[in-house]
């Protein structure tokens, strides 16, 4: 038996050595360290910290959130309609009022969220939250109600600040929102869908976002700011103006927009950082208006490569003009440099160098870092506003309008029958369009009881008006003169 089974047993080695063949083993050696895994291992941060506390953190945000209703006041013409036929038997509005016309003597009720940045009264959220509202109601997490006043406004950044009267109040502490990272947590808090105070988790999903919902309400041409924070917490209709915060309850970022094919959350929601809310906040409570700083230089467009972007970037912005009087002509910058840094900072796209300069004001400086025939130079600049120069800008009360406007062709004045006039070519947020039913195409003809041939001419007659103006124009290809008055000129912050 033990010869037999010693037999076997070499016979089964000599089968499988002959028919199963040799086999290679291959061994993956990672003896080095991944560059994307720089710092983990030794911070630790790999290990499991154990489940993620947020209770300290939603308690010191939730009373610091506020709910924000608005009510605008249906639209009133000053301009005088035509009588129908009718109006005698069924009285003016009967066919108003049968075809569905009576919306516009109905008051339009809309809700959305604030954070309080101070303790006596100041609320931050979103100027489309408050826009063409006429009257403010702040309701706090213990259900007292404020009424609460217009601060200003900045549709380039989609911020408003409003007050609230009294002292006292929870605000939160400001975050910094360069220091937040892909993958950590971050809570929402708000009032969606009018519900009361509602908290919700997610993480960061991206950074320097831009999606291209300020254009909508801003001035044509302006430029706007856009780089918001990514993530995946819940957030619906009404956490418009709510917080963003961390897990130590610092605010970094304010809710405004999400990302969806039917209007409520489908996945990602998107935050203004707390740095450019910080700085448009502090320069619309100083100033009525926001100190923008440029650097003064347009970006490299991409050719015909086939990328989605046309503007040239991934590893840095190249320079394609340099602007006149700017920042980056005094700082020596010039067309074909690549931006690859600012104030050390590294800056891979378009989105992050805006959203970085926007958290500056003109006067302060900045260092630039950037690559000119493959060498690294790194410089100082001054910012600049719009203008070239570092004075502070005021808003003004030609600016309070909301219009786009231009004096008048004197081929057109000519056609029209008129000695000139200034054309509105289009409105945005403003007086004009709060208080009045003036449509694009509106020719100015006189204000204040005075003639208006030019824009200088209608500047002049604002600044010298009292509070309040009477503004007298007319349609092209309509009969008669229209008169709307305008209020609330100097109700500057």
């Amino acid at each position: 038996m033990v010869v037999v089974s010693a037999v076997t047993a070499l016979a089964s080695v000599y089968l499988y050595a002959k028919f199963a063949g040799p086999q290679q083993s291959v061994n993956y050696s990672q003896t080095q360290t991944p560059v994307n895994y720089a710092g983990l291992f030794d911070s630790g941060t790999h290990e499991s910290a154990g489940p993620v506390d947020f209770e300290g953190a939603a308690a010191a945000a939730v009373p610091a959130v506020v709910h924000i209703k608005t009510k605008i006041n249906p639209v009133q013409t000053n301009q005088q309609r035509r009588r129908s036929p009718f109006s005698d038997l069924f009285g003016d509005d009967f066919f108003d009022d049968f075809f569905g016309g009576q919306g516009r003597n109905v008051p339009q009720m809309a809700s959305g969220s604030g954070v309080f940045i101070s303790g006596d009264g100041y609320i931050v959220t979103n100027n489309h939250v408050i826009d063409g509202a006429d009257e403010l109601t702040v309701t706090l997490n213990n259900k007292k109600q404020y009424k609460a006043k217009l601060v200003a406004t900045d549709a380039n950044t989609d911020l408003a600040v409003i007050k609230i009267e009294g002292t006292g109040f929870p605000y939160l502490l400001y975050g910094n929102s360069d220091e937040v990272r892909i993958g950590q947590w971050v809570l929402a808090v708000g009032y969606p869908l009018t519900l009361e105070t509602t908290v919700t988790a997610g993480i960061v999903s991206a950074k320097y976002r831009y999606l291209g919902v300020n254009q909508r309400k801003a001035r044509p041409g302006a430029n706007t700011v856009e780089s918001f924070i990514q993530t995946d917490a819940a957030v619906n209709q009404g956490n418009s103006g709510g917080a963003l915060i961390n897990t130590s309850g610092q605010l970094i970022g304010i809710n405004a927009a999400i990302a969806s094919p039917t209007g409520a959350y489908a996945g990602y929601s998107y935050a203004i950082p707390v740095n450019i809310v910080k700085k448009v906040v502090d320069d619309l409570i100083k100033f009525g208006t926001v100190q923008r700083a440029y650097l003064g230089i347009r970006p490299a467009a991409n050719g015909d490569d086939g990328t989605d972007s046309q503007i040239k970037e991934g590893d840095g912005v190249e320079i394609g003009e340099i602007l006149p009087n700017s920042a980056a002509e005094a700082g020596g910058l010039k067309k074909g440099d690549k931006i690859i840094k600012l104030e050390n900072k590294p800056v891979s796209t378009w989105t992050e160098l805006t959203g970085t300069i926007a958290s500056y004001r003109p006067g302060q400086k900045i260092n630039v870092t950037y690559i000119r025939n493959g060498k690294e130079i790194t410089s100082s600049l001054m910012l600049k506003n719009s203008a070239g120069n570092t004075d502070i800008v005021k808003v003004s009360s030609l600016d309070r309008l909301g219009a786009e406007l231009a004096t008048l062709d004197p081929k057109k004045a000519r056609e029209y029958g008129i000695e000139g006039g200034v054309e509105i070519k289009s409105l945005t947020e403003g007086l004009i369009a709060e208080q009045t039913t003036i449509k694009k195409g509106f020719i100015i003809i006189r204000a204040g009881g005075k003639s208006v041939k030019s824009t200088d001419d209608l500047t002049k007659a604002i600044e010298s008006a009292g509070n309040s103006i009477i503004i007298e124009g007319i349609y092209p290809g309509y009969e008669g003169v229209y008169q709307y008055a305008i209020n609330e000129l100097r109700n500057e912050p």
